[in-house]
């Protein structure tokens, strides 16, 4: 009877060890398969909607190809974006969300005006930032887990319209005069601040320099005071509702001027461009990606296909040529950070990412000190060949050339504006 006894605990020892095995090993296996949450706040509605749901789309793109691969370090990839409605106030709320419900792994962040608010949060969590079309952000936080991936390079505010001025320098005759106009936002004023570093550094006299408010809607008053000061160049700092409507006044008001145009955001997605048509021609603007001849990196084309497919049936920005590009890039940056460290540590991936070079669809990206690309790469082009609102133009060799810079440039200058 004792050894039936002994042997039954014995049994029920053994039992008792292989259950937690088990049960150690099914937690496990629990904790493995939690998904990687890359996680932020986008613009879905609102005055910026249409480049926060063409950048959420080339988000999913990049997510569904990973984990079609196997995902990350064994895991699936899972994005929580969160609508911020185009309103920087609820911004702050939505990060601390992400960290504190959601528990995300790593931040994303879009817009220059949706970035800042988020930083006192990220910065307080110590996690890592990686943003997008956010200007000279990470000037005032000197954030060392801040990485931005539109190729501003590491004096962002200065090279957002460097290429208008080093243009505008070497015409002849070379324009004297400059009226510089913009939004009373952080994006804009981060540009008009360059802009102004750069009038004096080419030796352009300032004749106007104003800002307006955001809820501006009639720009009437505003271009007739620019006019009158007959400036050979206007750089203009604004935002996609307040773009549209200057570009409609400029025709209305008959502004003319060597050239015009600068740090406009909403000329590069196909909305602004399918309304304003013609109204486009002579404007000279900045931009990330155009389908030049001189622009084509591998891996591109493959891309635009997937995300065109998609936006004809989620009724996004059908042309994808502005955010949806950089905004994969930056993913593939993540993916390929995470890979080579092997962790979701933001410490480790922010300490290699500020070490490598990575090879994505828009270029290789190397990241400077401050989070930046170490050298710029923003194009300044204009529109030339604009006829009607069929976006299909916009795939033909010159209907918007490439003029800055010089390695990528694929066409020439027309003066003045407006175009005749």
């Amino acid at each position: 009877m004792r050894h039936l006894m002994r042997g039954m605990r014995a049994a029920g020892l053994l039992f008792g060890l292989l259950l937690g095995f088990t049960l150690e090993a099914i937690t496990g296996a629990a904790s493995a398969a939690e998904p990687v949450k890359i996680g932020g706040s986008h613009a879905l509605t609102g005055g910026n909607g249409a480049i926060g749901k063409s950048s959420q789309v080339a988000l999913q793109i990049w997510a569904e190809e990973v984990n079609a691969r196997g995902g990350l370090l064994g895991r699936k990839v899972e994005l929580v974006l969160y609508d911020d409605q185009s309103n920087p106030s609820t911004v702050p709320g939505i990060y601390t969300k992400l960290l504190d419900v959601d528990k995300v792994d790593v931040l994303v962040g879009l817009g220059t005006v949706f970035t800042a608010p988020a930083m006192p949060v990220v910065m307080q969590r110590n996690r890592l930032m990686l943003a997008g079309l956010s200007l000279a952000v990470n000037d005032q936080f000197n954030y060392g887990k801040y990485f931005q991936t539109m190729p501003y390079g590491p004096d962002g505010k200065s090279s957002i319209g460097l290429g208008f001025f080093e243009i505008a320098a070497k015409l002849n005759p070379r324009p004297r005069t400059i009226a510089l106009v913009g939004a009373d936002i952080e994006f804009a004023n981060n540009a008009l601040e360059g802009a102004r570093a750069n009038a004096r550094r080419f030796g352009f006299e300032i004749v106007y320099d104003n800002k307006y408010p955001p809820s501006t809607v009639d720009f009437g008053s505003i271009l007739r005071a620019v006019q009158a000061k007959k400036p050979d160049l206007v750089f203009v700092a604004s935002y996609p509702i307040d773009t549209s409507g200057i570009v409609r006044s400029v025709r209305e008001v008959g502004l003319k001027a060597t050239m015009f145009g600068g740090a406009m955001v909403g000329l590069q997605v196909s909305t602004l461009k399918a309304q304003l048509a013609d109204n486009l021609n002579g404007i000279v603007n900045y931009e990330l990606y155009l389908r030049e001849p001189t622009m084509r990196f591998p891996g591109t084309e493959d891309f635009l296909t997937k995300y065109r497919a998609r936006a004809n049936v989620q009724g996004v920005d059908p042309l994808g040529l502005y955010v949806p590009p950089i905004q994969y890039a930056s993913m593939q940056v993540l993916e390929q950070a995470i890979l080579a460290t092997g962790t979701l540590d933001n410490d480790k991936l922010a300490e290699y990412m500020h070490k490598a070079t990575f090879k994505t669809i828009v270029g290789d990206i190397k990241f400077g000190a401050n989070g930046e690309w170490a050298t710029p790469r923003i194009l300044m082009t204009q529109f030339q060949k604009v006829k009607g609102s069929d976006l299909k133009q916009y795939d033909q060799a010159g209907t918007q050339v490439i003029l800055y810079p010089e390695s990528l440039r694929s066409g020439d200058l027309k003066t003045p504006f407006p175009m005749q």
